[in-house]
């Protein structure tokens, strides 16, 4: 009888079949599955179908069925690597990092995935001394591979993930201006300083200064427009040619050469890394390279700090330097030991500049004082000396409770 199920034979192994709605159309359908080397283990199979099946019409719980019971999590984040290269996302190559550890602790059916185990990868990787950046990322990706599946009908709902690390990991390193000049005249390649200048002067992205074509660049205008497949936040933006920028640029357009279409190249090919010559010039101008010192990245932070000390419009600095959101801005702004040195001088300056005679003051109080009669009398008294010949108004009252008069 249709709805019911049956169990039948085929070969060794004994099979059920029983109608279910599907988890795409929701319509009935019949489904069929291996249930057991023999009659009574198919029974006992069908038996839990049909239960499954009453909670699910009785809303206790959704029917999940065979196909999607045999859904393992490396499959799960495997389809979001796919959609994510479908969608040409710029970070896929960290993604690929964070998935091939994910599958590697998550070797389990997508449906056992549970809280607690979740929470067993974040120790582990703590133990690991991973940062807490790096944990809520790799988690983020696994939440985001759930609720993909769940999307796309793969996944009936997605497990529930612990709340983010708190992450207090921000570099926040800066340059001031004479140690960046002590690096760079310890770095003999022109090449090199010019990406370097242009980092320290714009405030963009690594990745966004060598993308820069010079089909990016007006000459008519002065202006260097970015695309927005180029930008991390998918947002193009434009930088006017200016100053030091322009300068730059100057010695760029001597620098070109041709059949390379990059404005920062390094022998006619695009920027890359140049990680030892960083690391040389830094240990020839005595300064600490590398994440425990500086990095061409801090150019970056220094350059934003920089446009905010000097007085340039936080949207108009938000604008160059590509930040979408204050709270990121509003990160790299970082006040360092000689600011605060100096708001303390400030503040003292300020505090000496002020005088050292004690105001006077022209605030009134009244002073009661007893006459030779028994009563009370209350004269208005400024709270400094008054100046000789002074009046002052007096009021006389018999007793302290009752009726009295002004004398």
């Amino acid at each position: 009888m249709k709805g019911i199920g049956r169990v039948f034979q085929r070969g060794k192994r004994w099979w059920i079949a029983f109608y279910a709605p599907d988890t795409k159309t929701g319509k009935r359908v019949e489904m069929r599955e291996s249930a057991g080397d023999t009659e009574q283990e198919a029974q006992k199979q069908l038996e839990a179908r049909r239960r499954e099946l009453a909670n699910d019409e009785d809303g206790i719980a959704a029917f999940t069925g065979p196909e999607m019971e045999k859904v393992r999590v490396a499959k799960i984040l495997d389809d979001y690597i796919v959609a994510q290269r479908i969608k040409g996302a710029r970070s896929l190559p960290q993604m690929r990092s964070r998935v091939k550890r994910l599958k590697g602790f998550f070797r389990m059916r997508a449906l056992a995935l549970r809280t607690d185990r979740t929470r067993q990868y974040i120790e582990m990787r703590q133990k690991d001394d991973a940062k807490e950046a790096t944990i809520n990322k790799e988690v983020g990706v696994l939440s985001a591979a759930f609720n993909l599946a769940k999307k796309e009908g793969r996944m009936l709902k997605v497990p529930a993930f612990p709340d983010k690390l708190p992450e207090n990991n921000a570099r926040q390193g800066f340059f001031e201006l004479s140690d960046y000049l002590a690096i760079r005249s310890h770095i003999n390649d022109v090449d090199v300083q010019d990406y370097l200048d242009f980092f320290f002067a714009t405030a963009m992205r690594n990745d966004e200064i060598k993308s820069l074509t010079w089909d990016a660049y007006d000459r008519e205008t002065e202006t260097i427009r970015l695309h927005a497949s180029h930008a991390k936040t998918g947002h193009g933006r434009v930088l006017a040619v200016e100053g030091s920028v322009k300068d730059i640029i100057s010695g760029r357009l001597t620098a070109r050469r041709l059949g390379c279409e990059f404005i920062f190249h390094r022998c006619g090919k695009r920027m890359g890394e140049f990680r030892k010559t960083w690391k040389t010039a830094c240990k020839k101008a005595g300064i600490v390279a590398g994440r425990e010192g500086r990095t061409p990245y801090d150019l970056r932070r220094t350059g934003i700090r920089n446009m905010v000390r000097a007085g340039v419009n936080e949207t108009v600095a938000r604008a160059i330097s590509g930040h979408r959101t204050r709270d990121v801005f509003d990160r790299y702004n970082i006040v360092n030991e000689d600011d605060i040195r100096e708001a303390v001088r400030n503040k003292d300056r300020y505090v000496s500049s002020r005088p050292n005679v004690r105001p006077l003051s022209s605030r009134s109080t009244r002073r009661r004082t007893r006459t030779k009669h028994g009563q009370y009398a209350y004269r208005d008294q400024q709270t400094t000396n008054p100046p000789t010949g002074c009046v002052s108004k007096l009021f006389c009252f018999k007793g302290e409770v009752g009726g009295g008069g002004r004398i």
